[in-house]
């Protein structure tokens, strides 16, 4: 009787044990205040208001002076974009900037769509919201919200939006498109309290496609965005149906992935790695150390002191730019280190490029934004998100010069349902915004692979 006991028990163990392991979790999380001082005991206010972008000749005028009042340091003989943005092309960028960029003409383009504003746990959250013009019968429209990262904003998806929102006439749905500003960023206010890190703002976008109407939706991210929208799909797997990202590097490294970088390069086929993996890997010392170590320099101040360096950035349009646009050089292709003018216009136009850096410093976000670093690093590296399997629908896009090459291997790991992983042919970490805002030939084949990931997720 005794060891019939101890057998049931042992069993009921072991299949609690494997019922525990095999439940699907759920990422938890409780609302917070972000506004300043204590939550007032009014009820909250759901409104949704029309914002619209402006500008003015005090503005203007303003910006001006500080440009003209810059003062240039030389940079070395023959050192390109390796010690920094080339002070000597800076001044090309900022004569363009001071004498030829019409900031009046890219704020009506960035008015061409509808913008909004809604308090949410005390801050205003800013969003484009863009509905397809047309709907041809028996097509069926499909919401999703699109998150930016640093130091992009919501105009890198500008060029994307009108892909998504024209139906195809090779399917039966287009996209009705939700961008919004992450918390801190661009329009949309800074938390006014310590503690806004990617679940905050999963929480809050949640809320904001809740207060949109929306039971179910789809989304995609990159660099920050592809955090918070992991994070959606954590917090709530049964409203987002799909989930799409073009970044995804490993948050816990475990043991299928060192033995993976260990013996990959021996025995590729083991791990399911190809010429890509293998080329974008080893060697491991230089691929895996030394080049993230030359590119997170900025992250180790914006994770520890941001409020320091923002100052500097926000008093200075010359500085601000510099800091931003070295990323848009180097995160493209690291080669571009050896350029004289860094590659800028090799992916992009002048004028797209200080359209992204005038949101930064007309709504003057550069510090709010650093911050967002501070806040997510501060709570350590394995926080329970990271930890945690997403078991939506998953596509991944794979970009050849992207900061840290993602094998499919590690990808699955973390997304349970990968259902698409596409090598791209081109482009690197602004990928997306290169295919939106570029008129180079990456153009047409990102926003084809990019709509037939979103197009695969949907018919899950």
């Amino acid at each position: 009787m005794f060891t019939e006991v101890l057998v049931a028990l042992a069993l009921g163990g072991l299949l609690l044990f494997i019922f525990q392991r095999n439940r699907k979790q759920v990422l938890k999380t409780e609302d917070g205040w972000w506004g300043p001082g204590a939550p007032p005991d009014a009820q909250e206010d759901v409104s949704i208001h029309p914002f619209q972008i402006k500008t003015s000749a005090e503005e203007l005028q303003d910006l001006y002076r500080r440009i003209d009042q810059t003062r240039p340091v030389l940079s070395l003989e023959d050192s390109q974009f390796n010690y920094g943005f080339n002070s000597q092309y800076l001044q090309e960028v900022v004569s363009y900037w001071r004498n030829d960029f019409d900031w009046k003409r890219q704020v009506e383009k960035l008015n061409q769509y509808q913008h909004f504003k809604t308090n949410i746990e005390g801050i205003d959250i800013h969003f484009l919201h863009v509905k397809p013009k047309r709907v041809p019968k028996e097509t069926e429209v499909v919401p999703i919200i699109m998150v930016h990262g640093w130091p992009g904003s919501f105009y890198e998806f500008y060029g994307l939006i009108p892909l998504l929102c024209d139906p195809s006439e090779r399917d039966n749905l287009v996209f009705e498109v939700i961008c919004p500003s992450i918390p801190g960023y661009g329009f949309s206010e800074a938390p006014h309290k310590k503690g806004f890190d990617s679940v905050c703002a999963a929480r809050i976008f949640h809320k904001l496609m809740k207060r949109l109407g929306f039971q179910q939706f789809y989304a995609h991210g990159g660099d920050w965005g592809w955090l918070v929208t992991t994070n959606m799909a954590q917090l709530e797997p049964k409203i987002v149906k799909g989930l799409h990202v073009n970044f995804a590097p490993p948050s816990k490294p475990g043991l299928s992935m060192v033995l993976s970088l260990l013996l990959g390069n021996r025995f590729p086929k083991l791990f399911g790695f190809n010429g890509v993996d293998i080329q974008r890997l080893y060697p491991c010392m230089e691929k895996q150390v030394v080049e993230p170590i030359k590119e997170t320099g900025y992250m180790h101040i914006q994770a520890t002191k941001p409020d320091t360096v923002g100052r500097a950035l926000n008093d200075s349009p010359v500085g601000l730019a510099a800091y931003i646009l070295e990323k848009f050089s180097t995160w493209t292709c690291n080669d571009f280190r050896n350029l004289e003018d860094g590659g800028l216009t090799r992916k992009f136009s002048l004028d797209d490029l200080l359209t992204n850096v005038m949101i930064y410093w007309t709504s003057g976000c550069i510090t709010s934004s650093m911050r967002f670093y501070k806040e997510n690093f501060a709570k350590g590296l394995y926080q329970p998100h990271s930890k945690m399997p997403v078991y939506v629908p998953t596509g991944f896009a794979c970009f050849p010069k992207e900061l840290m090459h993602t094998p499919k291997l590690w990808v699955k790991q973390k997304y349970h349902q990968l259902k698409s992983y596409t090598t791209m042919a081109r482009g690197g970490h602004f990928a997306l915004q290169t295919c939106s805002l570029s008129p180079c030939a990456l153009s047409s084949s990102c926003a084809v692979n990019s709509g037939s990931d979103f197009r695969i997720l949907y018919e899950v």
